[in-house]
């Protein structure tokens, strides 16, 4: 299929629309939509939505009251839509149909939608009904918006970033556990964005007995937001290290607390907190099985995991290939040959070194950001 240097500038701005949605639409794909039609022989955008948060309104039927409210006839139009229109009830109603009655005359879907309840059918629908349908327009750059919604939908597991803060000699942490702080304010405020970003980000219990951070989003840039919901936090416990009091447990927003066993947790009722305790299978070296721990969060409709962790986590999920990209904060300090290392590998020779991809390398401050990738 063909495409014009026009459906290309549509498409484009479609993709900016869907990045609104960058930080709210959690457990749903992020999702622009430009309604375009021919006024006075010139092509012109006569509507625009993009999909804000679940059981919300999606970006087609958003962009169709938008060129509605603008006084704008929809009939004929053509649409272009950053994912393919879903085509089943969820909480909305499908947005192939939305699209077939407000008499669209043509589709331009950026990819299929990766959905197995959709996937093909909201175009085979458009298309029963009359409509020009054409997909594959930007690509990549519309994959690139919804990378852990793809894996959820594929795999059944969240697409997983570690993130990390280390030293020039690879320290994460002195000998003691003190680590804070090794970066400075400007990689902090970055992480705050990864946590926005992410349906959930987890945690093990040595990092919440060391550091006792709360680990939630504290940036009004995206607390401000009406549509905005805290992350997921997750805490590893195979031990039954924590205890009711700690910081994670006293901010908005959820907490799961995982271990291999049953277990109770008594939060004080002052607590905004709204708790709960899981129990996953046990792993081959008797802690939490950690891809359990990430299916069960796909289950749960999370798309997107942060890790936040020390080295014994971060170790236990780089060891096993769980990580998909993996964000090293380096600041320039030396925190000696004592301290301790970035992430557990107890390897004794090169064959077992895991490989990883370079991606990104940027200033951030006085620290340097180097963003890898998982080889597959």
């Amino acid at each position: 299929m063909s495409f014009n240097s026009n459906d290309a500038r549509f498409m484009a701005r479609a993709i900016q629309l869907a990045q609104k949605g960058w930080y709210t639409t959690r457990s749903n794909p992020r999702v622009g939509c430009v309604l375009v039609q021919i006024i006075n022989q010139e092509t012109q955008i006569i509507g625009e939505g993009w999909h804000q948060k679940p059981g919300l309104a999606h970006a087609e039927v958003n962009a169709i009251d938008n060129a509605r409210e603008n006084g704008h006839e929809v009939k004929g139009a053509t649409a272009y839509v950053t994912l393919e229109p879903c085509s089943h009830f969820g909480k909305t109603p499908p947005c192939a149909q939305g699209l077939i009655d407000a008499g669209v005359s043509r589709v331009v879907c950026a990819m299929t939608d990766p959905n197995p309840q959709v996937s093909g059918r909201g175009m085979k629908m458009l298309r029963e009904a009359g409509i020009s349908v054409s997909s594959g327009l930007m690509e990549q750059e519309a994959k690139n918006l919804n990378l852990g919604f793809i894996k959820r939908m594929t795999k059944g597991l969240p697409r997983v970033v570690a993130k990390t803060a280390v030293s020039i000699d690879g320290r994460t942490a002195m000998a003691s556990g003190e680590s804070q702080w090794i970066t400075g304010p400007e990689a902090r405020a970055q992480v705050q964005r990864l946590r926005a970003q992410s349906g959930a980000v987890i945690t093990g219990s040595g990092t919440v007995l060391f550091d006792n951070p709360s680990m939630n989003v504290r940036s009004t840039e995206f607390t401000g937001n009406p549509y905005f919901e805290q992350p997921i936090r997750v805490i590893i416990d195979s031990k039954h290290q924590i205890q009711p009091d700690a910081s994670i447990f006293k901010s908005d927003g959820k907490c799961w607390l995982v271990s291999a066993s049953q277990r109770e947790l008594q939060i004080s009722n002052d607590a905004n907190v709204n708790l709960e305790l899981h129990q996953v299978v046990k792993s081959q070296d008797g802690f939490v099985d950690l891809e359990a721990v990430l299916r069960e969060l796909g289950s749960h409709g999370v798309n997107d995991v942060l890790i936040e962790a020390g080295s014994e986590l971060l170790g236990a999920f780089l060891q096993r290939s769980l990580v998909d990209e993996l964000q090293v904060f380096m600041a320039p300090k030396l925190l000696g040959s004592a301290a301790r290392a970035m992430a557990n590998l107890p390897f004794e020779s090169m064959s077992q070194a895991i490989n990883l991809e370079f991606k990104d390398v940027r200033q951030v401050g006085q620290d340097v950001k180097l963003t890898y990738n998982r080889v597959d």
